[in-house]
This record gives C-alpha cells, structure tokens and sequence, in this order.
C-alpha cells in the first residue's frame, strides 16, 4: 500500500483525503518526525503533540488567502511537510537545509519568522490589522502553547486583540508543559478549566442553537446574553480569556481530527476574537516522548528503539549546577533563578536540594530579571541562569532594575556564542556587545570548567553590582597540557616574540592555540592574550597587547560594539600605533553545526590561520 503521505504536495491535498485516511496521514506523519529527528536532533515530543491539530488547521482553512503565526515555531515541523517540505524534512537543523523555525525567506507558507517564546498574538494581531486596512481577503490564527501564556507579550497581544472588530482565531494548544512542567498561576487556572468542561461546552452548543434560529436566533441571543451576564457571574466563573473580549470554547480533544475539524469550521465563522482551548499530548505516539517529555524537547540524535540520545556526559550547564549547589551549600543567601529552563541550564539538581532558595519563573525573562533584583534589594545573592538568546529579552530589565539601582545581582549565561543548529533566532551572539554598554557591570568568559567555578566565584564575592559569567553550550575545547589559568583578568600564551598579538576570549582560545603552531610553520611567531574579564577589559591586557607591532582581535560575537571594537578603542586611547585587525560577527548566524558556523565566519583555527596569513602578505 502506497503511502498517504506521499500523495499529500500542499495543503489543498488534504481535501481529497475522508476522515479515516486522515488519521492514517498522521500516523505517517509522526513516523517521518521520529525518523528525521533521530538522525538531525531537534525538537521532537512538542511536534508529535500538534499533528491532528496541524492536520485540521490546514484542512479547514485556505493557504492561499489564511495565516498561521506559530508561538516559539518548534513544533511547526508538520506545517512544513505539509506545505511543499516534505522531502526536504530530512534536511532539517542542517547547514543549507530546512531551518528548524518556521521562516518567511523559507516559504511563502511561513507567516511569521519565530523562534522565542509569547509573540504569536502580536504579530498575527498585526497580520490581521494589516489585511483589514488592505481589503485582503482571509483568516488569520495564532497557535500558542500554555508554557508561552507564562509569557507577558502574550497578555499585551491578548489585552489589543479582544478589541478586534473581525474573526480573530487563537487557539491554546494546552499540553500542561512548556520545556519542564508548567508553574505559576496560568497553569493551575488551566488546570481549574480543564476541569470544569461541562459548562463550556453547553454554553457553547445554546449559542450555537440560537443563532441558527431563523429571524429571532441572533436577536435572541445578544438579549439573553446581556439578560444573563448577572447570572452567569453568580453561577460561574468567566473566563479569563472572556473578560479580555474573546468568545472562549473549549477545551476539546487536540487529537479528536473530526471533532477539531468541526470546531475551526465554527471558528472561522465568528466575527469576533475567538480563542479554542486544545488539549493535546507532548509526544504522542511515540511511548519514550510520551513518558519524558521533557527530555524529548529539544533533543539530540537518538537510537529509536531505546530511546537513547547520542549525546550525554558532563557539559558546561551542568558543572555550573554543581558549583553552585556547592556555593549555596556554604551561603544561604544564593538563589537560582531560571525562565523554564530547569533543565537546560543545570538547575535540576538545585532545585531538590535548594527548593526553598529555587525560583523557576515560567517563560519570562523580563521579570526573572526584576525579580532576581527584588531578591538582591532584599539581601539575598539572585544568581539569574538565561539562554544568552533569552536574555536578550530582559535588557531594559538589567538596566533599569539591577545595573542602575547597583544591586548585586549575578547572571549565569548559558549557550553564549554559536549554538549550531537551532540558527538565527537561538545563536548567543549579542550578549556581550549589549552588556558591554551597561556602566559599571562585570562580565567573565571562560573557556574551561575550572575557570567556570573561579569566575562564578569572582562574580559573587569580589564583584559589587552587576556581573555575568558567560560561557558556550557543551563541552570545552582543546587546551594545550602548558596552560594554566590563574585566575586573573587575562592570561597570556605563547612565547615565541612580540612582534604579533592575537587577543581573543571564551572558546576561541582553544582555536587561537592550535593556530600557533600552524603560524610557526609559516614563520609568523604569536602570543595570545586570552581575556578572562572582558566587561571591563583589564588595561594591563591591552598594554601587553600594545607591545605587538601587530594585533589581531578574534571575536565569537558581533562586532558592532563588541569587545574587540572596543580593545581597539582603549589601544588608540593609550597611544597604539601599531595595526589592529578584528574578526567577529557582522550578520545573523543561519543554522548549521557549531564547527561548520566558526568555519565560514573564518573564526576556527584554519580560519585564524588565513586572517593572519592573508593580512602579513600584503
């Protein structure tokens, strides 16, 4: 028997399909997820959990003329499929192929670029407005989990949106997670609704009949939905999403393909913000997702049969998790703060031990950051735990609720630099440029584990104010068997001549010491200087780096008011006449393997090799 998907090109193939070949076309679909994620990594058990829904969306409404705006896009994977991707799936997260995050340079089915949390409201908002000053014909739907309503920018879309004056469709995908297990408020007032169905489906089904009634049906009802509203506030509790001016239905069965089917026709034909409450499971259909949702999130390639993922072992985030529970084992004052990223940042085993000192504030950055300053006003020592693509998020937070106020609050910044294969939306490669303008803050790079615990160190106890130590996702580089931090604001490697400084910091070390000997070869003699403080630069540093009759600045970060701009700078500040020569980011990063994005941005050992090189030729 051929398979179903394979007849299935573009969404209008799905009109051909009846109800039961449907469900068998999901099937397929979540075999095709499994098998690709296994071999590329990415985000399995959320795109598992959509397929019925991502079915019934593109079956009901009309790729030519509706819009779909995805919340965070990492379970979009069967939208791509099903709008002319699917034989390029395989090629998902990899360099040159499908990105993991829908993309509007991608496909023209793509609404909206998306790779952070909370924004689906806004921006379908906005696509919606659009089309209406347009005269363009169409609906226009956001799909949001319940761990992205953690999110403040989803309020501030939902609190505009109820004012809409057409249909406006927000379907809440609610799979009681975000990453981990959802927390705060939100997730215990789904939870009450979960419970409490009844009352929404017989509310809905009485609007129903009334409007079909012929000449009275929609009068009737607007009289006895006023007549009512009284009532209704003394029986039952509204909802939430009710009292910001959208008709709420649900929850329904978000793997019931008829029943959705049913209910996105209704909603399309509604002139007034809807919102459909969906409940789905993380990882259906596949036992190992279903079980540990968590753990089958964002995933690395994994052996299907078992389960087992092919990368496992020690890393950065969780050294950093142990030090600090070693830390906060001797001082009571530590706190741990995460943005629902237990996980992902090392925090889980905080968490049991510490449960009174651990904050996980749901996904929400900007308020991690003020909270984490409240903690500090109070005495407390916040240690903030972000993605260094998250923290992005909370900057007018950091200036105006820590750095101004000079609050001691520290910021643990996991995956800083090139993260690989998530791409533009993810890579960690603006936080010490943006950092770097706050007045007096303290930011540590390390490049291995020890200098991780030694800088974490530094920040809580030797630093007033602000300080961040950020450091790379995995596993440290090479380190040459001669080198040995001290713990100073830089270090020094390499003894052969001053006539050549190469100034890095963070993992580009380990590429700036395998190059010296590729230089040797050359008969170029270098030394490095490797900043171990780069926010502020230490002057000894830069007058070791004066020394050079040559320097060359290599930066895993963007260059425009990065840290190499500027060293560059304090050297024409302290009189430096020699030549300076940067190498950093200029442009987003698009996905591909950490090793193969340092490659083409010239920033790995061969790459440093040739700046060099080509630079001492002219």
């Amino acid at each position: 028997m051929d398979n179903l998907l394979d007849k299935i090109n573009f969404p209008e193939d799905l009109q051909k399909l009846s109800l039961d070949e449907l469900y068998v076309l999901c099937d397929e679909i979540r075999e095709k997820i499994i098998k690709t994620v296994s071999n590329n990594g990415g985000h399995l058990a959320s795109n598992l959990g959509v397929v019925e829904l991502t079915v019934a969306l593109h079956r009901v409404f009309s790729s030519k003329d509706d819009k779909i705006v995805w919340d965070v896009g990492h379970q979009a994977y069967t939208h791509k499929i099903l709008t002319g991707r699917r034989d390029a799936i395989s090629t998902i997260r990899t360099k040159g192929g499908l990105s993991g995050y829908p993309n509007r340079m991608e496909s023209e089915y793509d609404a909206f670029n998306v790779g952070h949390s909370s924004t689906s409201i806004s921006a379908a908002l906005g696509i919606a407005n659009a089309k209406l000053l347009s005269g363009e014909p169409g609906h226009v739907i956001s799909l949001i989990g319940d761990g992205a309503l953690t999110g403040g920018l989803a309020y501030e879309g939902l609190n505009n949106a109820g004012r809409f004056k057409k249909n406006f469709i927000v379907i809440l995908n609610d799979n009681k997670m975000s990453i981990s297990r959802n927390v705060g408020s939100m997730a215990r007032y789904l939870a009450h609704i979960r419970t409490k169905p009844g009352y929404f489906r017989a509310k809905g089904n009485v609007e129903t009949a009334l409007n079909m009634l012929p000449h009275v049906g929609k009068p009737l009802h607007r009289f006895l939905s006023k007549m009512t509203s009284v009532l209704k506030q003394m029986l039952y509790n509204s909802t939430l999403f009710e009292d910001m001016g959208f008709y709420y239905y649900g929850p329904f069965d978000g793997h019931d393909l008829g029943k959705l089917i049913d209910v996105l026709e209704n909603a399309k034909n509604i002139n007034h913000p809807v919102l459909l409450h969906v409940l789905t499971c993380k990882g259906k259909g596949y036992p190992y997702a279903e079980q540990n949702p968590g753990a089958f999130h964002g995933i690395s390639s994994f052996d299907i049969k078992t389960g087992k993922s092919a990368s496992s072992g020690e890393s950065f985030s969780s050294v950093f998790g142990n030090n600090l529970c070693a830390l906060a084992d001797q001082d009571d004052r530590i706190c741990a703060i995460t943005a629902a990223m237990q996980t992902g940042t090392g925090l889980t085993g905080f968490a049991k031990q510490f449960p009174n000192r651990f904050f996980d504030t749901g996904i929400a950055e900007e308020h991690a950051v003020t909270f984490a300053g409240g903690l500090a006003a109070g005495g407390m020592l916040p240690v903030c735990a972000i993605y260094s693509t998250f923290l992005q998020r909370g900057y007018d937070q950091i200036i105006h609720d820590a750095a101004i106020q000079k609050v001691k609050v520290t910021f643990a910044i996991d995956r800083a630099g090139v993260v690989g294969e998530d791409g533009e939306t993810h890579q960690g490669i603006f936080d010490a440029a943006f950092l770097n303008t706050i007045p007096n803050i303290t930011v540590y790079s390390p490049a291995y584990y020890d200098e991780l615990y030694t800088s974490f160190h530094q920040a809580l106890y030797q630093c007033e104010g602000v300080s961040a130590v950020r450091y790379p996702r995995g596993k440290p580089m090479f380190k040459p068997f001669d080198f040995e931090s001290r713990g100073n604001a830089y270090d020094t490697y390499g003894k052969d001549g001053v006539d050549l400084a190469i100034v890095t910091y963070g993992r580009l070390f380990s590429f700036a010491c395998k190059a010296l000997s590729s230089l040797k070869a050359r008969g170029i003699s270098a030394r490095i200087i490797k900043l171990n403080r780069i926010t502020p630069v230490d002057m000894d540093a830069v007058a070791e780096a004066a020394a050079a009759k040559k320097v060359f600045f290599f930066e895993e970060g963007i260059q425009q008011g990065g840290i190499g701009e500027h060293f560059s700078y304090l050297l024409s500040q302290s009189g430096y006449q020699g030549e300076f020569h940067l190498r950093a980011i200029t442009n987003f990063v698009p996905h591909a393997t950490m090793l193969q994005s340092l490659s083409a941005l010239g920033l790995d050992d061969i790459g440093i090799v040739n700046t060099i090189t080509t630079e001492y030729k002219k």
